[in-house]
């Protein structure tokens, strides 16, 4: 009986100084984005029905950078880390990203990027693929 009732106190001593210590590193979490809708607008086609394959890339565009004319054929989202980014489509809308900002990126469409004044663009891009299909397609 007593071992029981020594077990159930450490159990609880446990618990509440667990609780103690998560209070102090508090987890945070901050939802950067959430749409079907690309930064234009356009709704997010359906993800592909081959294979899955996800990529994760870590991009840095030199400042004064402009990227050539292409398009991405599956859905991918980022976020820039530093840097200002220029985004702009072939029929001219532009769309404006600054440090800590995210972007869901136009699929399907032409468009190109510029690391805009003096600062190197770093970006976190995801992209949901499909495994032996390309993620960005240059225009020639």
């Amino acid at each position: 009986m007593k071992t029981k009732l020594v077990l159930s106190i450490l159990a609880i001593t446990c618990l509440l100084s667990g609780n103690a210590i998560a209070d102090s590193n508090t987890v945070t979490v901050k939802t950067l984005t959430k749409t079907s809708q690309s930064w234009d607008g356009t709704p997010l086609p359906s993800y592909p029905l081959g294979k899955p394959e996800i990529t994760l890339l870590d991009i840095h565009i030199p400042a004064g950078t402009e990227l050539p004319l292409h398009l991405h054929p599956v859905i991918n989202a980022g976020v820039v880390l530093s840097g200002e980014l220029h985004v702009t489509k072939q029929s001219g809308e532009q769309l404006i990203l600054k440090s800590g900002e995210p972007i869901v990126e136009l699929v399907n469409q032409w468009h190109k990027g510029k690391a805009v004044g003096k600062e190197d663009v770093r970006i976190i891009v995801f992209y949901a693929g499909e495994q032996g299909k390309d993620i960005t397609v240059k225009k020639h």
